[in-house]
C-alpha cells in the first residue's frame, strides 16, 4: 500500500512539473485530476479507514469512493439542474419588480466536443425559463476560441427579451494552451492567445452576445433604469487581473441599481463590497471544486464565497457553479442553470 501511495505522488508530482514547466495541456491536466481523485484519494482513505476499523472497512470506503467517482466521471457532469435565488434591494425601480435574469457561466465548452447534446440540453432548458435577460460570467472555452466553431448554432438559438451580454474569464484570454504567447505568423506583432481572444469576441459577436469589455450598458423599462457592469478577469495571482471596475462605472450615477458581471467571485469582497454601491454581483470561476456534500466542497478553502448566494451590507454576490470544467466530472456540484429574480424591497 504505501508503495502505491509513494507512485501515485511521484506521478502527480512529475504531471504538476510538466504543467508548470509550460506543457499545458488538458490531457496533462486531466491526468493530474484524476490521479489525484481515483488514485491518491482513495489509497489515503483506505489507511485511514483500516487504521482503526480494519482492512475490510478501508476496501469498502476505497470502493465506495471509487464508486462516487466513477459515477462523477459518466454521468455527474451532465446532470444540469435549474436553481433559483433573490435579490431584494430599495434601489431597484418599480419597473423591474419581478424582472428575471438567466445566468449561464463556466461552460468550458470544448470538453463537450463529443457530447454536443449537453449543450443542446443546457440552450433548451436556458430558454425554458422565459427570462428578461441573459448573462453569461465567463469562460466559455478551455485553451482556444476554436472550440466554439461546432456549437456556434446552439449557442445562437439563445435569446432573451433584453439580451445576452457576457464578460471574460480566465481561461477565455486563451493563455493556457501550448504555444500561447509564440507569436501568429499570420499577423505580425499578435501572439496566439491575442488572436484567439480576438477571434472569441467575434463568435460571441455572431451569436449574438455581447461581450462587455470593462464597460457597462442601461436596460430601460418605463423609462426607469438600472446598469449593467461588465469587467474583464479580476483574480488573485496566479489567474490573470485586467478588469478595471471604475473605468467600466464611469458616468453612472449614485444610488442606481446596478448589477455587476465578474468572472471571479474573490472580486467581490476584494474590490465591491464596502467599496462601491453594486446592489448585485454575478460570479462563477469555482466550480464548487466539482466535488459538494451539502454545505462542504474544497473550493471553501480557496474561496470565501464559492457557490451560491452571499448577502452582506445591502450587497448580494451569487456564486455559480458553472456548466462545465475542463474535467468532465461532477458530484454534488451538479452543472446548473441559475435564475435571479429581482424584487423592491
Amino acid at each position: 500500500m504505501v508503495w502505491a501511495i509513494l507512485i501515485v505522488i511521484l506521478l502527480l508530482f512529475a504531471t504538476s512539473l510538466a504543467i508548470r514547466r509550460g506543457l499545458y495541456h488538458n490531457t496533462l491536466m486531466r491526468m493530474f485530476f484524476y490521479l489525484t481523485l481515483c488514485g491518491l484519494f482513495p489509497l489515503l482513505l483506505q489507511v485511514l479507514v483500516a487504521w482503526p476499523l480494519g482492512e475490510a472497512a478501508g476496501w469498502t470506503a476505497a470502493g465506495l469512493w471509487w464508486g462516487l467517482t466513477v459515477y462523477g466521471a459518466l454521468f455527474g457532469w451532465r446532470h444540469i439542474v435549474v436553481r433559483t435565488a433573490d435579490c431584494e434591494s430599495p434601489l431597484l425601480p418599480e419597473a423591474f419588480n419581478g424582472y428575471r435574469i438567466l445566468q449561464l457561466s463556466d461552460i468550458h465548452i470544448g470538453t463537450f466536443g463529443r457530447n454536443p447534446s449537453v449543450i443542446k440540453k443546457m440552450v433548451d432548458m436556458a430558454l425554458d425559463q422565459h427570462c428578461d435577460l441573459i448573462v453569461f460570467t465567463g469562460d466559455l472555452v478551455n485553451v482556444s476560441a476554436s472550440e466554439v466553431i461546432p456549437f456556434m448554432h446552439e449557442l445562437s438559438r439563445l435569446n432573451a427579451p433584453d439580451g445576452i451580454f457576457s464578460v471574460m474569464g480566465n481561461h477565455d484570454y486563451c493563455e493556457y494552451g501550448m504555444g500561447a504567447s509564440g507569436e501568429n505568423t499570420a499577423n505580425s506583432g499578435e501572439s496566439n492567445a491575442q488572436r484567439n481572444q480576438r477571434i472569441l469576441e467575434y463568435m460571441e459577436n455572431k451569436a449574438g452576445w455581447r461581450l462587455l469589455m470593462n464597460e457597462h450598458v442601461e436596460i430601460e423599462r418605463k423609462r426607469q433604469r438600472i446598469a449593467l457592469i461588465g469587467v474583464e478577469n479580476i483574480s488573485k495571482p496566479p489567474f490573470p487581473k485586467y478588469g478595471n471596475l471604475p473605468k467600466a462605472m464611469e458616468g453612472l450615477p449614485k444610488g442606481m441599481f446596478k448589477i455587476l458581471l465578474s468572472h471571479d467571485p474573490s472580486h467581490w469582497r476584494h474590490g465591491v463590497l464596502h467599496s462601491t454601491d453594486i446592489a448585485l454581483t454575478l460570479s462563477g470561476h469555482t466550480h464548487a471544486g466539482q466535488l459538494k456534500v451539502g454545505r462542504f466542497s474544497p473550493a471553501k478553502w480557496a474561496y470565501h464565497e464559492w457557490g451560491g448566494k452571499y448577502t452582506e451590507d445591502g450587497a448580494m454576490l451569487y456564486v455559480s457553479l458553472g456548466i462545465g470544467g475542463t474535467m468532465p466530472f461532477r458530484i454534488g456540484a451538479w452543472p446548473e442553470i441559475n435564475v435571479i429574480t429581482l424584487k423592491k424591497r
